[in-house]
């Protein structure tokens, strides 16, 4: 039940302040339509309200900007549409920040609600987050969604109607029928964005690249890689857009770990950021001294000049370059990579960054069959981990096939 407080503090929160209007025109319609305005003395503007008296008190837009709304003491948050809450936008921490202010004075009455369509469970979304959360599966926090039941073959009109029936509830509103022509017939918009925005179904995107089960049933925590174990590299560098990686893959059973990661933090006062060389080089030499790297495969461009110093440092039998822009041998290293998670052959061991540029890249076709690429040219989303765990796992595959595998080291002893 809603009671008053004496310091009314309630903010919307959404990840661009263009996605607050929606739900603050529909406040506004309703206050204007209401004894509250004048009952309570409320100014109703058009990005704020609040009481014309000049009390303390007020409905307020915010966007994500974690540390700036850190210390605020609201008494509701509305946090809008947290499937679009994403690591790439600062949602979660935004929704980490809104919550814990909330979670401070919930003794006083403060509560916090989320809305949300069906989450991408690729993205990493504040939807999945609590979602999945033990709060939910618990009972401690009320997780309301109708969704529609399986089986549910969009191709057939039964089912397709009995569907939007199931999701919609008792949205009386909404043009059933209108709906179930244009999933029926629409053809331009893909299968699993019906199922998410149209039926509260949780799907991926239908051109991801890697399905977030796969890659979750390739996870190995019980044999971690040990210096001196035989492993291959693949690095993929950028100087200031793109990030900045080098992935190792073990020769005896293709895990693949994580050595070094750049990204540009996008931060505006530092517009001029650029990847740190030195680190790059250090993160290379600790490789080479820490493991047995048998086989390095190395993306070019930006980074000829380091990788030909490479080859002569550690060996020009061991580093070479791998042009990833020559679709032909791409495409086959990429369907490698595919075929090995789906198939129990590679492994790795959980590490966050390179499980997000994993999900990060969707297929895109060329001639030759298919390449990984972002969801669009000017995206946020990383995929530069999962280039280099390709090119890692591919000079695995090239240095077995030389018989690296089988190579020990020769062992000197002095008298």
């Amino acid at each position: 039940m809603a009671k008053p407080v004496p310091l009314p503090v309630v903010q919307i929160g959404a990840t661009a302040l263009d996605q607050t209007e929606q739900t603050l025109e529909m406040i506004r319609g309703m206050l204007s339509e209401s004894p509250a305005e004048k009952e309570y003395g409320l100014e109703i503007g058009k990005s704020t309200i609040q009481f014309k008296s000049g009390k303390p008190g007020s409905i307020k837009p915010k966007a994500t900007a974690g540390r700036t709304n850190e210390g605020n003491r609201p008494t509701f948050v509305l946090m809008d549409e947290v499937h679009h809450w994403v690591g790439t936008n600062g949602g979660p921490d935004f929704y980490q920040v809104l919550k814990r202010n909330v979670e401070k004075t919930t003794k006083a009455g403060s509560r916090w609600v989320t809305t949300t369509n069906a989450y991408n469970p690729n993205e990493n979304s504040v939807a999945q987050i609590i979602h999945e959360s033990e709060m939910v599966t618990k009972g401690i926090w009320l997780y309301d969604c109708l969704e529609a039941s399986e089986p549910l073959d969009i191709k057939d009109p039964e089912q397709v109607r009995r569907g939007l029936k199931e999701a919609y509830g008792d949205a009386t509103w909404a043009d059933l029928d209108g709906l179930t022509q244009t999933i029926l017939y629409d053809r331009t918009t893909p299968e699993s964005t019906y199922r998410r925005f149209f039926f509260n179904q949780i799907a991926e995107s239908s051109d991801g690249w890697m399905v977030k089960a796969e890659w979750d049933s390739c996870l190995d925590t019980t044999d971690p890689i040990r210096p001196g174990d035989q492993i291959a590299l693949g690095f993929d560098g950028s100087i200031r857009g793109d990030a900045t990686g080098l992935v190792g893959c073990r020769l005896r059973d293709g895990k693949m770990f994580v050595l070094h990661l750049q990204e540009n933090p996008r931060d505006p006062n530092n517009p001029d950021w650029e990847v740190d060389v030195l680190a790059v080089e250090a993160a290379v030499k600790r490789a080479f001294e820490t493991y047995r790297v048998e086989w390095a495969y190395c993306d070019p461009p930006y980074w000829q000049e380091n990788i030909g110093r490479w080859a002569i440092e550690y060996g020009d039998d061991r580093v070479y370059e791998y042009w990833t822009n020559k679709p032909t041998r791409m495409v086959q290293a990429t369907e490698r990579f595919r075929t090995a998670a789906m198939v129990g052959d590679l492994k790795h061991e959980g590490d966050p960054n390179l499980t997000r540029h994993v999900l990060n890249a969707v297929t895109r076709e060329v001639p030759q069959g298919l390449l990984i690429s972002k969801d669009s040219p000017r995206s946020k989303k990383k995929i530069d981990l999962a280039v280099c765990a390709i090119l890692a796992f591919e000079a695995r595959a090239d240095a077995i096939a030389d018989g690296r595998l089988k190579r020990r080291r020769s062992r000197v002893v002095g008298f």
